[in-house]
């Protein structure tokens, strides 16, 4: 069902809009919202005019200082000033044109002064620059531009697909440098523990060997206190044999084939007390050649007693 906007001399004019009279092909004078009396058939109500805010959508293609070309899309937003609405019905015949001839002349003078990236980066400058020349425009002709948008930026496909890449690229090289840094991080952590576990297993080692030569010193103690005539050095032979056994043992469980001579034992500790004695050798001759003795005749009884 249409709407009844008013017949003879009776009009109607809607809510948010204006209605301009004219006398015999003259303008009367405008008429607001509600019904309005009217002389017709000499005057009529020719236009109405909406005071509601609207909306162009504006497409321009341009390029950039780096020659990439862009489709650049503008929403611009007005109204009709009610106080000049003379002006909006009898001055302009098309303000939708001529609102898209600014923006195509505020957009192609202003994006070629910037590049690609820049031009992303600027659009808020972009949109305040059509703002304000539309603004100083317009007002003259009875239009107020309210806003001012740059909806989109839109590049060739290719440009995109590049820009992707180059971003993906950089992106890709970031964490390439984070990977290396980590696995930096990790091999030094790496490097500290195996220092700190050889330096602890330093430890260990030289307590053990601490714990053995007091658990020594106390059997060799104990020893000469409780047999009669023992002497230390006769105690630290039977320990170096009692040693070699256990060497041989586990030398045996490794399934190892090794030439066995039980003078071994006295040989090694005929190396050992000359080797010793030598070092010594300040003292003189004499203690030399009573400890060659003393080793010959502890070789007898390590041979005898491993017969």
């Amino acid at each position: 069902m249409s709407e009844w906007l008013g017949c003879c001399c009776l009009q109607c004019i809607r809510e948010k809009e204006v209605g301009v009279v004219e006398d015999l092909g003259q303008y009367k004078r405008l008429v607001g919202a509600g019904p309005s009396c009217i002389f017709w058939p000499l005057q009529n109500v020719v236009g109405r005019l909406s005071l509601r805010v609207q909306q162009l959508d504006v497409l321009c293609e341009t390029k950039t200082k780096d020659n990439v070309f862009v489709q650049v899309g503008v929403a611009v937003q007005f109204k009709v000033v009610t106080e000049s609405a003379y002006d909006a019905w009898y001055r302009l015949t098309s303000p939708n044109q001529q609102i898209q001839a600014y923006v195509f002349d505020v957009i192609r003078s202003t994006v070629p002064r910037l590049e690609l990236d820049e031009a992303f980066e600027s659009k808020d400058d972009i949109a305040n620059s059509v703002f304000e020349q539309l603004q100083a425009v317009m007002k003259d002709y009875g239009y107020a531009i309210v806003n001012t948008l740059v909806t989109d930026l839109a590049p060739d496909s290719k440009v995109k697909a590049s820009m992707n890449e180059i971003n993906a690229a950089r992106r890709l090289k970031e964490a390439a440098s984070h990977q290396a840094e980590a696995d930096k991080v990790r091999q030094v952590k790496a490097a500290e523990a195996e220092a700190e576990a050889r330096y602890l297993s330093g430890l260990g080692v030289a307590r053990q060997r601490k714990a053995i030569v007091a658990g020594l010193q106390s059997s060799v103690a104990e020893f000469s206190e409780e047999v009669g005539g023992a002497k230390p050095k006769d105690v630290m032979d039977i320990l170096l044999l009692s040693q070699y056994f256990d060497t041989l043992s586990v030398v045996g469980a490794n399934s190892l084939i090794l030439e066995h001579d039980p003078a071994t034992v006295a040989s090694l500790q005929h190396q050992v007390g000359v080797s010793f004695m030598t070092g010594n050798s300040g003292s003189g001759g004499t203690t030399v050649t009573k400890a060659h003795k003393a080793t010959r005749g502890v070789d007898a009884s390590a041979t005898d007693l491993l017969s």
